[in-house]
């Protein structure tokens, strides 16, 4: 079974700890934002360094790339969320409705609509289109810091620091919840064919769970994940899960038997960020050491 077994790039340029990296909608590219409080643009595949978009005045903690690749979605402690030009770098728009540091964002497939995730316990919805600098709509379901957004069609997956995994049909106006327990949920990721989403929980667990019916598929455990936000994710066939860990491991399951395929030594501390390779066998990640490092 393949999966990836070595670094081929590394990428130095953050001034600090890296908070979060994402892949384009095709691969080629990752974009990156740490404590140094900068957003960068990265050719993952040559390692150069393309892009510094600076405007944040706090910790950078979600990024989002459009799926036409002409704008960065960004989010961070200083409670905004902006939205970048990629090719010019300049500021589009800067939102600032939440009142807590803002965890995550995320583009809707037509870039016509921003959601973004807070420690105010709301998810918010901002339309591109229009000049208004306010959200369109507040959800305020969560009873506790929303730490991940994730959209996909009509569909917005969160997850909460209330232990509890949230799905939205926001056509359809409606709500579905599946209690996890008690440790906050630090990341989402919906499966590639729209069945599953893979939950990161900070009591070292990871689940799979059954979009339609909320029943638990698979679990995967051996990890460190107490204390910090952790990413996971799942490789573009779905065949494997993916995790970040306080221990400077990246861990690589099988998703069909739950077993520990792979732990590639990554970075000195927390890997606090990894993302999958949107059609290839590839992961990136990030951690405290300010590196970020691409696998194959």
């Amino acid at each position: 079974m393949s999966y990836p077994k070595e670094c081929v790039q590394t990428l130095k340029g953050h001034n600090g700890p890296v908070n979060v990296v994402r892949y384009n909608i095709h691969g080629q590219y990752c974009v990156s934002g740490g404590r140094d409080r900068s957003v960068r643009l990265w050719n993952a595949q040559t390692g150069l360094h393309l892009f510094n978009y600076m405007g944040h005045s706090r910790d950078v903690l979600g990024l989002s790339v459009s799926r036409d690749n002409a704008r960065i979605a960004s989010c961070g402690a200083d409670k905004g969320v902006y939205i970048w030009d990629v090719s010019s770098g300049s500021k589009i728009q800067r939102y600032s409705d939440h009142w807590e540091r803002v965890n995550a964002v995320d583009f809707n497939d037509e870039g016509t609509l921003v959601i973004s995730g807070s420690s105010d316990a709301t998810v918010r919805i901002w339309d591109c289109r229009s000049s208004n600098v306010h959200a369109i709509q507040v959800i305020e379901d969560c009873k506790d810091s929303v730490m991940s957004v994730q959209v996909r069609g009509t569909e917005i997956i969160c997850g909460c620091a209330d232990g509890v995994l949230r799905l939205y049909d926001v056509r359809a106006g409606q709500l579905f919840e599946d209690h996890l327990g008690t440790a906050p949920v630090t990341s989402t990721c919906l499966s590639h064919d729209g069945n599953s989403v893979l939950c990161s929980t900070m009591n070292g667990t990871l689940r799979l769970m059954d979009k339609a019916n909320g029943q638990q598929l698979n679990e995967f455990k051996g990890h460190k994940h107490a204390t910090y936000k952790v990413d996971s994710a799942l490789t573009f066939d779905d065949a494997q899960c993916v995790s970040g860990s306080e221990d400077g491991s990246i861990y690589i399951w099988s998703v069909l038997d739950g077993l520990l395929q792979k732990t590639l030594s990554s970075h000195g501390g927390v890997v606090s960020s990894v993302d999958a390779h949107p059609t290839a066998m590839g992961i990136v990640s990030g951690g405290d050491d300010g590196l970020i490092r691409v696998w194959a």
